[in-house]
């Protein structure tokens, strides 16, 4: 009886595990056991992938012998990519080394920099000899007839590399989903370009224009025709989701302040880039080097103060600034020099707001400080000046030669100064309980919930010009050095039209552990020691044992 008993418990064992084992190879589950979910997609970037009807192909170029950092970032490249497959059979992959074959090398470099894929150069002399690696930290994604380029590594001016490998690692999703997005996603947004009030023309705003373009509808829109149809030109701007003011000039008429007031109150978006002081770099570039700076009405602080902010006609003056380039020196020895421009500050982000996060440096020129008042609308500070901040009223003289003389830091203790304000909540009108400047059918002197951001400074939106073309939004020409401009204005828009499955991604937290390469170089004998030599001396201890043992053993 036991012993069919026996029989019939291992022909159980036998039939499950065979059962287990069929249900396992059918059945496929990855188990993220990360403390971060680093591994785990979010809900939007899942939905990108879901319904592809055409193959999505994805060539990254971050491949070949690298430094440790770039080692984790390409692991963790190719984890996520492998997390889009899973999601989707119709996700190929090409991993590319571009520098692999010496004869095609300089070719694949020259053709990869022509298409905006600048290399990183990375310098290490940790060894004590200087050795250079070129690598490129891009993706391409091409969908039926479309392709994107995608930045793997978030560069900085201010931080390290390390640094700058744990915001990539923190991004690499949102990378690759802000591509898909481009690709799968068709537009449905729409964006008006406001012009008719002094606005920068669009060659000084051309790569904004391009870098939201694969995401929305953009058209512009003149305030001109309210003077003869108000409330025609009302109705044609609700059909605009948003509306973008890019550095105005020219005052608003009331009635021109009644049309917007009312886009608002019927949910409209806006973003405002506008000033209270008129002053700008170029206008310092003459024979005397000095310019004056004035104070700029546009009628508009009544509009801003009853939503809650108010755009001070003074100038912030920061010690922690961007560079200007000056010629420094007489005739022939005169040099080209970067010298600290205290009207050019180098705001800080706000690291809890998605908006800013993981964001890089934001370059102002002669920005204003906002204060915010008290009402019932919610205010984010996005960006903000250092502590060491000075603030200059206006009119004054601004001159070049003030550059060269060290500033006396004692005077720079206004702390930080907000220089944008994401505004959300339900408004009220600029003409609640006033006479209004038209009769507007349907006035409404409350908003739906809506969304305003205030940006005391037209010059972050404005790229450089060189020989009638435009540079890169951010780039310096003359230093060379990149800023967050783009990326904070393109997660400013993005977030305004509550495209808020990007934005969530971009708020992932990931935490990423490095080595301190300090304590490494410093202990490196210790270490060294411990691997290799400390197990030769157990295994001699050991052996030496053994044989006394076994000696003594046998001898008696």
């Amino acid at each position: 009886m036991k012993k069919n008993k026996s029989i019939l418990y291992s022909i159980a064992i036998v039939v499950a595990l065979i059962i287990v084992n069929a249900i396992s190879s059918s059945v496929y589950q990855r188990f993220d056991l990360t403390k971060d979910n680093r591994y785990t997609l979010s809900d939007a970037s899942k939905s990108l992938v879901n319904d592809l009807d055409s193959p999505l192909i994805i060539d990254v170029f971050l491949e070949g012998d690298f430094p440790s950092e770039f080692r984790l970032l390409q692991t963790e490249v190719r984890q996520i990519v492998d997390e889009f497959q899973l999601k989707s059979n119709r996700i190929v992959v090409n991993y590319i080394d571009p520098i692999k074959d010496e004869n095609t090398r300089q070719q694949y470099i020259e053709e990869l920099t022509k298409q905006g894929l600048e290399p990183y150069i990375n310098t290490d002399n940790s060894t004590g000899k200087v050795t250079q690696d070129i690598i490129f930290p891009w993706a391409y994604a091409s969908y039926k007839n479309g392709r994107v380029k995608i930045p793997l590594l978030k560069r900085s001016i201010t931080q390290g590399l390390q640094e700058q490998i744990n915001n990539s690692v923190q991004s690499l999703e949102y990378a690759f989903a802000d591509g898909f997005s481009k690709l799968v996603n068709a537009k449905s947004k729409k964006i008006a370009i406001l012009k008719g009030n002094g606005q920068l023309d669009d060659i000084y705003i051309a790569d904004f224009l391009q870098t939201i373009r694969p995401y929305y509808n953009l058209a512009q829109f003149t305030l001109d025709s309210v003077a003869t149809n108000p409330q025609g030109t009302l109705d044609k701007l609700q059909d605009y989701d948003l509306i973008i003011s890019a550095k105005p000039s020219i005052t608003f008429s009331e009635n021109e302040k009644l049309v917007l007031d009312q886009y608002t109150m019927n949910g409209g978006k806006s973003l405002w880039l506008t000033e209270s002081v008129v002053m700008d770099k170029d206008s310092l570039y003459n024979e005397a080097g000095t310019g004056v700076s004035i104070m700029r009405d546009l009628n508009l602080n009544d509009f801003f103060f009853k939503y809650g902010v108010r755009v001070n006609p003074t100038l912030v003056k920061d010690l922690y600034s961007a560079p200007i380039m000056l010629s420094i020196g007489e005739g022939s020895q005169a040099q080209m020099q970067p010298i600290q421009w205290q009207y050019s500050p180098l705001a800080a982000s706000n690291p809890n707001h998605p908006i800013t996060k993981n964001l890089n440096l934001v370059k102002f020129d002669f920005a204003s400080p906002i204060d915010t008042l008290k009402n019932k609308i919610k205010k984010s500070i996005l960006l903000q000046s250092s502590p060491k901040s000075q603030l200059e009223g206006a009119p004054t003289t601004i001159s070049l030669a003030n550059v060269t003389q060290a500033p006396d830091e004692t005077t720079y203790d206004k702390g930080p100064q907000n220089l944008a304000v994401l505004l959300e909540g339900e408004f009220t009108s600029v003409y609640d309980k006033r006479v209004l400047p038209f009769k507007v059918t349907n006035f409404k002197s409350k908003s739906v919930d809506t969304k305003m951001v205030v940006i005391s400074d037209g010059n972050v939106v404005k790229n450089e010009v060189i020989k009638n073309r435009p540079l890169e939004l951010g780039f310096d020409q003359l230093t060379g050095k990149s800023f967050g401009n783009k990326e904070f204005l393109l997660n400013t828009v993005n977030y305004l039209l509550d495209d808020t499955g990007l934005i969530n991604i971009r708020a992932k937290e990931i935490s990423v552990a490095f080595l301190d390469a300090d304590k490494v170089k410093d202990s490196k004998g210790t270490w060294q020691f411990i691997n290799i030599a400390l197990p030769l001396i157990l295994l001699a201890v050991f052996g030496f044992v053994f044989n006394y043992l076994r000696k003594r053993k046998y001898a008696s």
